[in-house]
């Protein structure tokens, strides 16, 4: 079925294109236009469905009113939620969303940032990137796209930018079990281990270490791959946990390593907290439901959101603005549950 186009209204009612697309866009009134006239249009607009060009509308507007939002995996529930609050803000202010994931494929992040910029005419995009170096995201701002990180930083390339205090929600996170008497504390990371936000989740690990004058042993730290989490994961509790290597509590980098270590823990016949303590990264609502409930670094997800479309609109409306040179750090939280209570 063919489209309908402006053409196709203009011809039906015998007036010119230019009057149908002023009465479509509202601007009836301020050229001189009748009201019947106006009415007329609108009717037969509504009669054959026409929906109106996305990018013809960017062409007379200079925005499609679109942003992109990139994360490694929506399917994750820490990226799902930023998404759901950068849809609710960006909407607010007349925008749409388009989600993509990554999967910690630099390649492929950057065929999707083509995509939405070229293809879908994106005026700006979000990006929690996983680039090993800002290459690509300089020539972006050489060319005055914009686009903001969000998660992750790279060198080079830390600003714009809305991220949160990873090295001291770490730091947090395991000297709670520290203090609890727990010194044998493994952490489990997760690659790419580039990344800016798990460097400074071990850095934070090392740091909570230090203070309790516990020497940094690299037995209790393995470095889990995104693409095969489960089984990894399973490989490391059974070294972990081992007599050799006698670890006490776990910390992890993100939910879905926390959730893979109590399905490993419970087909190796153990328990948590009673044969090992955990705590994680990413505070999810199926943290709250499980048996015991898991304590976790809490991160102000609307707030990133939030931050990141704010700091998008204002390069958009603003061109040459501060917001391109500002980096925003928001604080994280502790939330404390049995997972960590281990009894002594």
């Amino acid at each position: 079925m063919k489209k309908v186009s402006i053409g196709t209204i203009a011809e039906r009612l015998g007036v010119s294109k230019t009057l149908v697309s002023l009465v479509l866009n509202g601007k009836g009134d301020q050229f001189g236009i009748s009201r019947q006239t106006q009415d007329s249009v609108r009717k037969l607009a509504e009669e054959l469905d026409y929906q109106p060009s996305r990018m013809a509308r960017g062409l007379r507007t200079g925005r499609s009113k679109i942003i992109g939002l990139i994360v490694a995996d929506i399917a994750n529930p820490f990226y799902s939620r930023i998404a759901r609050s950068i849809e609710d803000i960006a909407g607010r202010s007349g925008y749409h969303l388009m989600v993509c994931s990554s999967d910690e494929v630099a390649e492929k992040e950057l065929q999707l940032i083509r995509l939405l910029k070229d293809s879908q005419g994106a005026d700006g995009i979000i990006l929690s990137t996983t680039q090993v170096n800002a290459a690509p995201l300089q020539n972006l701002r050489k060319n005055n796209y914009p686009i903001v990180l969000i998660d992750r930083v790279l060198p080079k390339f830390e600003k714009p930018a809305v991220i949160v205090d990873n090295r001291k929600g770490a730091f947090d996170a395991v000297s709670l079990l520290l203090k609890s008497g727990q010194k044998k504390t493994a952490m489990l990371t997760i690659g790419p281990s580039h990344l800016s936000s798990v460097n400074e989740r071990v850095e934070g690990y090392k740091d909570a270490l230090k203070k309790f004058n516990i020497r940094y042993d690299k037995k209790l730290v393995k470095e889990i791959s995104f693409d095969h989490i489960r089984d990894e994961v399973y490989k490391a509790m059974h070294e972990l946990l081992s007599p050799a290597v006698g670890a006490e509590a776990v910390f992890t980098a993100n939910n879905h390593i926390a959730v893979a270590v109590m399905e490993a823990v419970r087909r190796m016949g153990k328990r948590i907290p009673d044969d090992l303590a955990l705590v994680s990264f990413d505070d999810v609502d199926l943290f709250r439901l499980c048996d015991p409930p898991v304590t976790a670094v809490a991160q102000p997800i609307e707030a990133i959101g939030e931050q990141a479309v704010k700091l998008l609109l204002e390069m958009l409306d603003k061109p040459g603005s501060k917001a391109a040179g500002k980096q925003i750090v928001l604080p994280t939280e502790l939330v404390v549950r049995e997972s960590s209570l281990k009894k002594k």
